[in-house]
């Protein structure tokens, strides 16, 4: 230590108080140690406290990790000059979490497979994706964005969030803190398509899908979406499905509690577009999820903990939430079975899915990693 009790004032004389002799074999253990007022170096020296006891003499507050005996520890407390005495507990990092719907969807089953996503493109048609989050800057690749003025023009600057939040659910690395993404080894690229506000167009969307089929994506996610069809939106959505690329969407939020109105939105409602609907923990349809014949998925989109701007982590509710969930999955199933077209892919998420009740709410099911795997 370099500075030992700098702080402290006159030496303070302890008359009365009875210090009890130390056997050689007595067991000493860390505590903590606060005065009441001006930490004072006599009181330690009475109950037989050396300086080599003394592990730290914090600076901001008088209170010391010590070196003691029970019997040490005892009489400090005890002092009238001594306001905590406390054993030094154990504290352990948290680590990350790992989101409800990484193992609903079994994500986790599939990582101890073996399976992460490595070496798969998804493109995350969005708001962009923050690229410094510690959660996800090892696996966001590279970007896009449709915008050319300097608020959205960057498209690792997503100051709406949304984007950040689909990325994590897709992607977040497997690092010991913050959350973990469903294909936490994935390679992800910011297509930003939607601005800091969270609106854009249909012609921003077919840009960015075009950027994805140029760039060689094997999976774009779109958590996003209207209530009005487009031709050309469809033609670039079928184009980049007959390229190769799956394409996954959410199917909006729509829906009602009846859930027998036909509210799936666009781009989820073309047909080379796998349009995913919202559940819960318990498998219920999420009261606001688009309903109708395009739904052909269901996924996790209630109270989903994933990353957002500067590091932050919240929950968001939405089919925007579910639709990564899918796209995790693809990612999963594709490094595990790479001679998969994407649409052997397609049908082998369908056919694996659980069946939760009613097709125009859930479509095929509940999309499973590990049954798709096997």
């Amino acid at each position: 230590m370099k500075k030992v009790f700098a702080m402290f004032m006159a030496v303070t004389l302890v008359i009365g108080l009875y210090v009890p002799a130390m056997s050689a074999d007595e067991q000493t253990d860390d505590y903590l140690v606060m005065f009441n007022g001006p930490a004072e170096k006599g009181v330690l020296q009475a109950f037989g406290v050396e300086d080599e006891d003394i592990l730290h003499a914090f600076d901001l507050l008088p209170a010391f990790h010590l070196e003691l005996t029970a019997g040490q520890a005892q009489g400090l407390a005890n002092h009238p000059q001594i306001e905590h005495v406390e054993e030094n507990a154990v504290a352990e990092a948290l680590g990350q979490t790992v989101p409800w719907g990484v193992p609903h969807v079994q994500g986790t089953d599939v990582h101890d497979m073996g399976y992460t996503g490595s070496g798969l493109n998804v493109a995350i048609l969005d708001t962009g994706i923050d690229n410094t989050h510690e959660d996800l800057a090892a696996n966001v690749k590279g970007g896009y964005s449709v915008f050319d003025d300097a608020d959205n023009s960057d498209p690792f600057y997503d100051g709406n969030g949304h984007g950040t939040h689909v990325a994590g659910t897709v992607g977040a690395i497997d690092n010991d803190l913050g959350v973990l993404g469903v294909a936490h080894s994935t390679n992800l690229y910011a297509v930003k398509v939607l601005n800091n506000d969270g609106s854009g167009s249909y012609a921003g969307i077919a840009e960015g899908i075009e950027w994805s089929i140029q760039n060689d994506m094997d999976i774009i996610n779109m958590s996003l979406g209207g209530s009005q069809s487009s031709s050309i939106l469809e033609e670039f959505s079928n184009l980049a499905y007959e390229e190769g690329v799956l394409v996954v969407a959410a199917a909006g939020n729509s829906g009602n509690r009846g859930g027998n109105n036909d509210t799936v939105g666009y781009p989820a409602n073309y047909e080379s577009v796998i349009a995913v609907a919202a559940v819960d923990e318990n498998n219920n349809r999420a009261t606001f999820s688009s309903t109708g014949p395009a739904v052909e998925l269901s996924a996790p989109g209630v109270s989903v903990l994933s990353t957002v701007p500067g590091d932050g982590y919240d929950s968001y509710n939405g089919t925007s939430m579910a639709s990564p969930h899918v796209a995790g999955v693809a990612a999963l199933v594709w490094e595990a079975n790479p001679g998969l077209s994407n649409v052997e892919l397609r049908e082998l998420l369908q056919e694996t899915a659980v069946d939760l009740g009613a097709s125009h709410q859930y479509g095929h099911g509940l999309v499973q990693a590990k049954a798709a795997i096997q």
